[in-house]
C-alpha cells in the first residue's frame, strides 16, 4: 500500500486518511508517551515525569472534521498501513530539514545521500542507524551492562547445580566429566550481544565504519565482553531481548539502546511499512530538535535549562515547606544587567498565541527581563514582530509600554534548494542573519 504523507503542523480532511483506518484508531489523540510505550520509538526518550509538555504532544489531533499534527515528524505503521510525516519545510520528498537538524543537534555525519529517489520512510530509517552511537555513548557513561546468566558446563569442576538428564545425555559412557550449570554475574549477556549484533549488521553498511569510528572505545568494550558472539544466534538474542527488556531506573539509558538495537535487527529482517507486526514507527520530537539546534546558535549568550534531564531547574516561589513551582524556560540571557528570555517554538508564527504569551511574560516577570523573544522557523519573511506590553485596564485607559517588549523572531528555512548541500550553504547564511545576540 503506497503510504499517506502529511506534513508536520497541518490540517486535513478526514477523507485523505480513509485508507489508514485501523492505523488511526491506534494513533489518534494518543501522547508521544503512550505511544513510546507501545513500542513505537522516540527520538528523545519522552520522560513522563517532566513538568515539559513534550509528553503530551500528538501525532493526530481530531478538530472536527480534520486531523491536525503536531510538532512530530517520521513514520509510523501498523500492518501495510503507513503514514509519513514531514517537515512542514520538507522540499517535494526530501526533508532536508529533518537531516539539518539531525546534524546539528545529534551530529550525523553527512554520509547520507538524501537526493536518491529511495522510499521516504527507508530514508527515515537510515537516520535511525545514525542514532545508535549517540545512545551507545549514552549508555557506556554506566559502564558495560553486566547481569546474572546462567551458564552451562560439562567438565570436572564442578561448581553449580548437576544437570542430570544433560549428563547422562552427553557423557555416556562416564569418561570424568560432570554436566552442571551455575548462575554467574557477567558482562556477556543477552543485551551485550544484542549491542554487538548491531555493531557487526552497522560494519557492512557503506557508511558503518565511519559512523563506528565515533565510538570506538565503546565499540572495542562490547567486543571484547561478548567472547562467546556468534552470527546463527543474532534470532535467538533478539528473541530474548524482545521478551526482556531493561526494567532497572538506573540503566534507563540502556534500555533506550536496547529499543534501538531491537528496531535496527527487526528491520534488517522486515522492511520497514512491510509485514502484519503491531504498530510500529520512528518519530522525532521536532519541538526539542528546534530547541537543541537554537542552542547551538545562541549557547554562548544564554543558560539552556533542559527538562529531560534535570539540568538548570528554575522556581518560581519561595514557600515556608521550601522552593515551589518548578519551572524551565528554554533560554536565559546571561547578561545580568540586560536579561533577555528567549522561547523556541517549532510552531508557526501565527499559532504562537495566549497560553504561550502568558508562559513568557511569567518567566520574564520572574527573572527581571524587559525583552522576551519568540524564536521560530518560518517559509516567508523573516521580518521581526514586535509586541509592546499594555498597561492599564479596559475599564479605564490602555497604554503600550516602550520598555517591556516581546519580539517574534523567525528563522527562514530555504525552500527552493536543488540538493542537500546548497540546503546546508542557505541554512548557513540564514544563522548569520539569525543570530541577532552576538
Amino acid at each position: 500500500m503506497t503510504p499517506l504523507r502529511i506534513k508536520d503542523n497541518s490540517s486535513n480532511k478526514k477523507e485523505l486518511f480513509a485508507d489508514i483506518q485501523n492505523l488511526l484508531i491506534k494513533i489518534v489523540n494518543k501522547t508521544l508517551l503512550q505511544l513510546e510505550r507501545e513500542g513505537v520509538f522516540v527520538f528523545p526518550r519522552i520522560i513522563g515525569e517532566t513538568s515539559d509538555l513534550t509528553h503530551e504532544q500528538m501525532i493526530l489531533k481530531e478538530v472536527n472534521d480534520t486531523y491536525r499534527s503536531g510538532n512530530v515528524m517520521g513514520f509510523i505503521g501498523y500492518g501495510s498501513e503507513r503514514l509519513i510525516l514531514c517537515s512542514r519545510f520538507c522540499i517535494k520528498d526530501n526533508d532536508y530539514f529533518l537531516q539539518y537538524l539531525l546534524d546539528k543537534v545529534v551530529d550525523i555525519p553527512n554520509i547520507v545521500n538524501l537526493d536518491t529517489d529511495e522510499h521516504q520512510e527507508h530514508r527515515i530509517f537510515d537516520l535511525v542507524l545514525f542514532l545508535f552511537p549517540h545512545y551507545l555513548k549514552q549508555a557506556m557513561r554506566k559502564g558495560v551492562f553486566k547481569k546474572y546468566v546462567q551458564n552451562y558446563y560439562n567438565n570436572e569442576n564442578v561448581k553449580g547445580s548437576i544437570d542430570v538428564a544433560r549428563h547422562i545425555n552427553i557423557n555416556t559412557p562416564f569418561i570424568g566429566r560432570i554436566a552442571y550449570s551455575q548462575r554467574e554475574f557477567s558482562f556477556d549477556n543477552a543485551l551485550t550481544e544484542l549491542v554487538r549484533h548491531t555493531i557487526e549488521y552497522l560494519k557492512r553498511k557503506p557508511f558503518g565504519q565511519t559512523l563506528l569510528n565515533k565510538v570506538k572505545d565503546e565499540v572495542k568494550l562490547i567486543i571484547e565482553a561478548t567472547p562467546t558472539y556468534e552470527p546463527y544466534d543474532k534470532q535467538k538474542i533478539l528473541d530474548l531481548n524482545m521478551k526482556k527488556k531493561v526494567r532497572h531506573a538506573y540503566f534507563k539509558e540502556y534500555l533506550d539502546l536496547q529499543k534501538l538495537c531491537i528496531l535496527i535487527l527487526q528491520n534488517q529482517k522486515y522492511q520497514i511499512g512491510t509485514g502484519f507486526r503491531e504498530i510500529y514507527g520512528i518519530l522525532f520530537d521536532g519541538a526539542w530538535l528546534w530547541e537543541e539546534y537554537v542552542n547551538t546558535l545562541i549557547g554562548d549568550y544564554f543558560y539552556h535549562p533542559t527538562n529531560k534531564t534535570g539540568g538548570g531547574a528554575q522556581w518560581l516561589f519561595k514557600a515556608p515547606s521550601g522552593l515551589t513551582g518548578l519551572i524551565y524556560p528554554d533560554f536565559i540571557g546571561k547578561d545580568k544587567h540586560n536579561r533577555i528570555i528567549a522561547d523556541a517554538k517549532y510552531k508557526p508564527m501565527e499559532n504562537i498565541g495566549n497560553r504561550d504569551y502568558q508562559q513568557i511574560l511569567s518567566y520574564m516577570f520572574r527573572f527581571d527581563a524587559n525583552t522576551g523573544y519568540y524564536l521560530y522557523p518560518e517559509s516567508g519573511s523573516s521580518d521581526e514582530l514586535i509586541l509592546h506590553l499594555n498597561r492599564g485596564s479596559s475599564y479605564e485607559n490602555v497604554q503600550s509600554r516602550d520598555d517591556i517588549k516581546v519580539i517574534k523572531h523567525g528563522f527562514k528555512i530555504p525552500q527552493s534548494s536543488a540538493n542537500y548541500n546548497e540546503f546546508i550553504q542557505e541554512m548557513k547564511a540564514q544563522e548569520k542573519l539569525f543570530a541577532v545576540f552576538k
